[in-house]
């Protein structure tokens, strides 16, 4: 069995809704051609909302489950409260509907207006309710960062509730140097990941709510590989209030997806964080997903770590097994 962990799903009720909405400032053509706000132009693949062209896809890829998310496009973390809302809640039912297709294969992560953090609460509890099995949200929400006091309310609430939080770059700080060549993603997506998770060791938010877990995603980033830099600077920087060890305590809380898109970089992944921590991801459909994931993982590790990160760690993490 292979579960995936990053696998994207946008619901006909959400593209609905934002073709007949041009408040949100989408284009959808009659093929779904996006155009307009949050990415660059593109196809929405019919596997992105029809669930027997994902499950069809998903079996090509040797995936036998996904743990559905919407992908950012669908956050609109810029819109004011009631448009906010109104979108977490179409693609929440949708997401209900597309997974209804096959429970036993299709699971969902809530979208959730995290603009208002305490609708965000309350959408995501009712979410729980439908069957969300945890969260999936931006690394920064519209520029607002989720190590600041005002998404204390939010992290009480994933305390509480126990689920794991899934964190999609998204409102990559703006940077000129990567304007061309697709850098933003290839280089700012993830730097915003690393951005988000090493300001939540210092903002000491972890610490705070150790019931969190937080899937970071395209390899965690730059943190496996240079969070020994931030642990040496809290030794030598008055800046930093926490200490090194508290650096290395948060991975106790961070999980790891698979998209490195190097069998070598894949390895030292494993190594540095531990085979427990690490977990499949596909980013399916987008160009930038790990085409063939089974591959990607027997190229880079034994069988034994194949089958922990494809199957016992993701359905561990997500209760799927039956335990938490």
């Amino acid at each position: 069995m292979s579960v995936d962990v990053h696998n994207h799903v946008m619901p006909s009720e959400a593209l609905e809704l934002l073709r007949a909405e041009p408040s949100y400032g989408v284009n959808l053509d009659a093929d779904y051609k996006w155009s307009g706000a949050h990415h660059v132009e593109f196809a929405v693949a019919d596997s992105f909302y029809d669930p027997a062209a994902k499950l069809a896809y998903m079996d090509e890829r040797k995936v036998t489950a996904a743990v559905c998310s919407a992908p950012p496009p669908l956050f609109f973390y810029e819109v004011d409260d009631a448009a906010g809302e109104k979108l977490c809640q179409a693609t929440n039912e949708g997401l209900v509907r597309f997974c209804e297709h096959d429970g036993e294969r299709l699971h969902w992560l809530a979208n959730l207006p995290m603009q208002n953090p305490d609708l965000a609460v309350a959408a995501y509890r009712a979410a729980v309710g439908d069957g969300a099995i945890g969260a999936a949200i931006g690394t920064s929400i519209a520029g607002r960062r989720l190590d600041t006091p005002e998404f204390e309310v939010f992290w009480a609430a994933a305390t509480e509730l126990g689920l794991p939080v899934l964190i999609h770059p998204g409102w990559n700080e703006p940077h000129a140097a990567l304007n061309d060549w697709y850098l933003q993603n290839a280089i700012g997506n993830p730097l915003e990941t690393t951005i988000m998770a090493e300001r939540m060791i210092c903002a000491g938010v972890l610490a705070r709510h150790r019931n969190v877990r937080l899937i970071l995603l395209h390899g965690g980033g730059y943190v496996p590989y240079q969070a020994g830099r931030l642990a040496h600077a809290c030794t030598v920087r008055p800046e930093i209030t926490i200490k090194a060890d508290d650096v290395w305590d948060a991975f106790g809380q961070l999980y790891f997806d698979t998209i490195t898109h190097d069998a070598a970089a894949l390895r030292y992944l494993v190594e540095r964080v531990g085979a427990d921590r690490v977990v499949l991801g596909t980013d399916m459909p987008f160009d930038m997903s790990t085409d063939r994931p089974m591959e990607a993982l027997t190229d880079a590790l034994d069988a034994d770590t194949v089958s922990a990160v494809a199957d016992a760690n993701p359905a561990r993490l997500f209760g799927l097994d039956g335990g938490r």
